[in-house]
């Protein structure tokens, strides 16, 4: 099984400043990423991938993260992408993988039109958050499909060149994901290029058929929404180690008394390690809920989505907490934009916007589900 080297993630965490500078990654990490072979954990065996189980992607990506949350958003993302590439139908496959896994940012949200014309649909629309479009090959995006009167939503894939770039990421923290918009106007996108997202959602999409993993079964907003965690659940690891290491040489300006005397101190670090134990039980659980239904055949409902989707949101949550909490402890001097402490906060913050990490939306559609109360049939679940 590929595995995150120490080397690796001691790269990005040294090229996090420059990942920020640049608002994308640096083309050296990128090209450290294309040699590890870490986008092939999920890509299928039949075009030389691991075709690993699912959760084999979420420790890379947390210890990614001890090193740059950007970096482990982004690169996370570009694995997670090839693993929903193998949801879509075997022409589409043959064709985006002929030379093995691609770098495939993919802005979800459903904010194109594709209208029906021969063959497949003209597609017109802009996309917000394309995380690590500017090394992309293809991209996927999100678009409402068919007629007027019967449309459907979809995922459709382009090549990278049919998509022009609009730069807008000028943000406070997650810089080195370089998520700028996308455009594209009246391009054609075959049929066999486009997958229905309902599809996607319940995992019976028509790639997870072509394979035989696990994975290509697990429903698409747990993948996703569990994926997107790990950046801040590392980070708020490396934000622990950091405060210990801080507490044994720092000494508070005017008392001059060392920091690691402090019993408030001790508290506060203690109570991290605890709360993030707590996290990581939370994230084998709900892993391992919906890998033992995959395994055995079982078709995920939607109260269990919902349920990992609000497992997802409280571990991001907690995490920025976490952080929050110790950096509190931490003084002035954290502030400093040479100190890797304020980057993890920044990032974290981004994190928590995210639409999957909604959590008022996320417990009330777990709330909802489990006590029978109808719910939207196009809800993120």
């Amino acid at each position: 099984m590929l595995t995150i080297s120490d080397e690796f993630v001691g790269c990005l965490a040294q090229r996090a400043a420059e990942a920020e500078d640049l608002r994308r990654l640096p083309d050296a990490t990128i090209a450290d990423f294309r040699a590890s072979g870490m986008a092939r954990l999920l890509l299928p065996a039949r075009y030389g991938g691991e075709q690993a189980p699912f959760p084999a992607i979420l420790d890379p990506v947390r210890r990614m993260a001890h090193g740059c949350a950007s970096s482990a958003w982004t690169l996370g993302f570009y694995i997670l992408h090839n693993w929903m590439l193998a949801l879509f139908g075997e022409q589409a496959q043959d064709e985006v993988f002929a030379d093995g896994p691609v770098l495939c940012p993919a802005p979800l949200a459903p904010t194109g039109r594709g209208v029906p014309v021969d063959g497949g649909v003209r597609l017109s629309g802009r996309w917000s958050w394309a995380t690590g479009i500017m090394a992309a090959d293809w991209v996927m995006v999100g678009a409402l499909c068919g007629p007027d009167d019967a449309m459907y939503p979809a995922l459709a894939l382009l090549p990278a060149q049919d998509v022009v770039v609009e730069d807008v990421w000028h943000t406070d923290g997650m810089r080195g994901t370089g998520s700028h918009d996308v455009v594209v106007t009246d391009t054609t996108v075959p049929e066999h290029r486009l997958v229905k997202l309902t599809d996607i959602y319940g995992g019976t999409a028509p790639g997870a058929g072509l394979h035989d993993g696990t994975a290509y079964r697990w429903p698409m907003v747990p993948a996703l929404s569990l994926l997107a965690a790990m950046p801040a659940l590392g980070a708020a690891e490396r934000v622990a180690d950091l405060f210990a290491s801080r507490l044994g040489e720092r000494v508070l300006a005017y008392s001059r008394v060392a920091q690691k005397q402090q019993p408030a101190a001790q508290i506060r670090l203690g109570d991290a390690r605890v709360r993030l134990c707590a996290l990581n039980g939370l994230l084998d659980d709900t892993v391992a809920m919906i890998e033992t239904m995959v395994t055995v055949g079982t078709r995920i409902p939607r109260s269990v989505r919902a349920q990992a989707r609000v497992a997802a949101a409280h571990i991001v949550h907690e995490s920025r907490a976490v952080v929050a909490d110790l950096l509190e402890s931490s003084g002035a001097s954290a502030h400093f934009l040479h100190n890797p402490l304020q980057r993890a906060k920044r990032d974290i913050d981004v994190i928590c916007g995210h639409v999957v990490f909604d959590y008022d939306v996320s417990r009330e559609l777990a709330g909802a589900l489990e006590v029978g109360v109808p719910i939207s049939p196009i809800a993120m679940v």
